[in-house]
């Protein structure tokens, strides 16, 4: 036998090994969501604060399409914080914790109920850990409209996101291609860029952070 046949063998005996003496994964239940008034439909992404426990928001239980913010424990213990309502924004994409301890999160529709038709372009919203949330943002259409993510946090402390249509109304019927947008943590909204259709549109994604800081 050559010695590389005798490598290549040992080699394929070592990667055999491991591949056996990986651990099973197992998975658990720690809280069933139901229908009625509890808060179900869960949506988005969770984010753990800085508690340990874990922060989400469902899409119903608190009456028709408004959604509950909530906190569970490890182990299962569910808490509603806060219902939404319409003027609060619905249709959250999840939450985002802040350096600061607060929770930032994004909503579709609701907040402003005189513009998309009276049911509002969507919100950008703050919440304490203690259920306390402060609405931050109204999309109006010019400035935006229709968040679909979740923000991020920027290591200059500012947050970052998308909405799907909005910023520059001579374009695509007047609804606009979408924007990308900077938010402070007190609610200073500034759009970053209002997509026309050329330089694309309708972005459903939030943002990434490179490593170069953009």
């Amino acid at each position: 036998m050559t010695t590389g046949l005798k490598a290549k063998l040992l080699a394929g005996i070592f990667l055999v090994a491991i591949a056996i003496a990986a651990p099973a994964q197992t998975v658990s239940t720690i809280y069933q969501f139901s229908n009625g008034s509890n808060p179900n439909y869960p949506a988005g992404v969770m984010a753990q604060g800085q508690d340990g426990d874990f922060y989400g928001v469902t899409l119903s239980g608190n009456g028709c399409c408004q959604g509950v913010i909530y906190k569970i424990s490890s182990g299962g213990a569910l808490t509603s914080l806060y219902p939404m309502a319409q003027s609060d924004g619905t249709t959250c994409s999840g939450l985002t914790l802040g350096t600061d301890g607060n929770f930032y999160g994004t909503t579709y529709w609701g907040g402003n109920l005189t513009v998309g038709s009276g049911s509002g372009l969507g919100t950008v919203f703050k919440m304490t850990p203690a259920g306390a949330l402060t609405t931050l943002v109204q999309f109006n259409a010019s400035n935006g409209g229709h968040p679909y993510a979740g923000l991020i946090q920027g290591s200059d402390g500012n947050f970052y996101g998308t909405t799907v249509f909005g910023g520059d109304l001579s374009v695509n019927n007047g609804n606009g291609f979408g924007t990308t947008f900077k938010i402070t943590p007190g609610g200073a909204l500034t759009t970053l860029m209002a997509f026309n259709g050329v330089n694309g549109g309708l972005p459903q994604a939030g943002l990434t952070q490179g490593s170069d800081g953009l």
